[in-house]
């Protein structure tokens, strides 16, 4: 039904319809599930979110020990009134890092696009559901509409770390949070795609390096950046901010760039932060001897 998000946009605004709508009958069609069925399976995936979002606020660690405890912290923080960036927002990033401390402790989450930019989607669903208010029906919408913008890098860029980048997981997880923001907030489908486009073009050159190849360090805190960077460009989109660069042309952008992103920075722990000193020094204290000498890495 829709190939990019100008397709997705003018559909939407053609039959007068969400842009979760859309994607929900695109599903039905190609899926050749009911539309209960297709309803059912997406309100599956909200329950496993909302166990791992719950599962994370009340403390995990990875076994690695590399990450864990850091949701807890900032509720904490949030409580205590002196936060400088606002509860939504700080509610948001601990919920984001929540999810994906519960992935690197080996729980079970739900991949938004992937495993490792897991907590950005559900991190800022559940954080404005306490200013929103939406109904149940409204929260699974939000999903299919993240899912259509997903749906679009996946077939026209890339949603892997190793293909390209960071910028390819978390930076089309904060896209497609943002978009459904707007729509839960009552956005309209451009500036739904509005926010997208602002979000990604955000994190574009983002690198894939983690720490010792584990899906912990620096991924947990980039969910976090992903939720906030998700939020404010929903909120400039709302407010009528929009992207000079169409959506589309971002995501190609994306792409090209990701094509053009040395391996050494595309998930395989060889450069970046994972080539740091302290990065070699983890590696070795988990697995044994490091990859490279520290001395390759000391300039």
């Amino acid at each position: 039904m829709f190939r990019n998000v100008a397709e997705l946009v003018g559909l939407a605004e053609k039959h007068q319809v969400k842009i979760a709508e859309i994607m929900i009958r695109q599903e039905v069609e190609i899926s050749g599930l009911t539309r209960e069925d297709v309803l059912s399976k997406m309100d599956g995936n909200l329950t496993v979110m909302e166990k791992a979002v719950e599962r994370g606020l009340n403390g995990v660690k990875s076994r690695t020990g590399l990450t864990g405890g850091d949701a807890v912290l900032l509720q904490n923080y949030i409580k205590s009134g002196k936060a400088l960036s606002g509860p939504l927002l700080l509610d948001a990033v601990s919920k984001a890092v929540a999810t994906n401390e519960v992935n690197a402790a080996m729980g079970i989450i739900c991949a938004t696009p992937t495993a490792g930019s897991a907590g950005v989607v559900p991190g800022t669903l559940f954080a404005v559901k306490n200013q929103l208010n939406p109904s149940r029906e409204e929260m699974v919408e939000f999903l299919f509409t993240a899912a259509a913008f997903g749906f679009v890098v996946a077939n026209n860029a890339s949603i892997s770390g190793a293909a390209g980048g960071c910028q390819a997981e978390v930076g089309s997880a904060a896209g497609m949070a943002a978009a459904s923001i707007v729509e839960m907030a009552g956005g309209t489908p451009q500036q739904a795609a509005e926010a997208m486009a602002i979000t990604l073009k955000n994190m574009l050159g983002l690198v894939c390096d983690p720490v010792a190849g584990l899906v912990e360090v620096p991924c947990v805190k980039r969910n976090a950046m992903g939720a906030s960077n998700a939020l404010t460009a929903a909120d400039m989109a709302l407010a009528g901010i929009t992207s000079r660069i169409p959506c589309d042309e971002v995501i190609s952008a994306m792409y090209a760039i990701g094509q053009t992103m040395p391996s050494a920075l595309r998930e395989t722990g060889e450069g970046g932060l994972a080539a740091t000193p302290t990065g070699r020094r983890l590696e070795a204290e988990i697995f044994g001897e490091p990859k490279a000498k520290l001395k390759d890495y000391l300039v």
